[in-house]
């Protein structure tokens, strides 16, 4: 018969466990089926106790990027997708959008701002310092 003391050493012990969680590398790779996906937060909340990237213009920010880049031939398969997200929880730096799979955030003001992380970053795989979000 377990005691309290044992169940609660195995409960903290579990609980360790999961705290020291890493995530790993995968020992098999997988054909990516876009070589970059865009993720930009277009949230829009029903309160206004915290920002939302909504209220920045992120909707039709979105819909520049997606149009350009449909403009330049670069998007489907084996290239880019643009999509919309709900809350990605940086709204307070936003707009906010999130690359892949580098998983690299940018913070943006207008549409020069995005041909910038076009240009460099999905274009030419340059990171853009400048509207990086850390």
């Amino acid at each position: 018969m377990q005691t309290f003391l044992s169940i609660g050493c195995e409960a903290l012990a579990c609980y360790n466990q999961i705290l020291n969680f890493k995530v790993s590398e995968p020992n098999f790779k997988v054909p990516m089926f876009y070589q970059r996906h865009v993720f930009f937060c277009v949230n829009q909340r029903d309160n206004n106790t915290r920002p939302s990237c909504a209220n920045c213009g992120a909707q039709g920010l979105q819909e520049y990027v997606k149009n350009r880049m449909k403009t330049l031939g670069l998007l489907g398969p084996g290239k880019a997708r643009i999509n919309k997200a709900g809350c990605l929880d940086r709204c307070e730096e936003g707009p906010v959008l999130v690359v892949y799979p580098e998983g690299v955030w940018y913070t943006y003001v207008d549409e020069s701002d995005l041909d910038e992380i076009i240009d460099s970053h999905l274009v030419g795989g340059k990171v853009v310092e400048r509207l990086l979000l850390k």
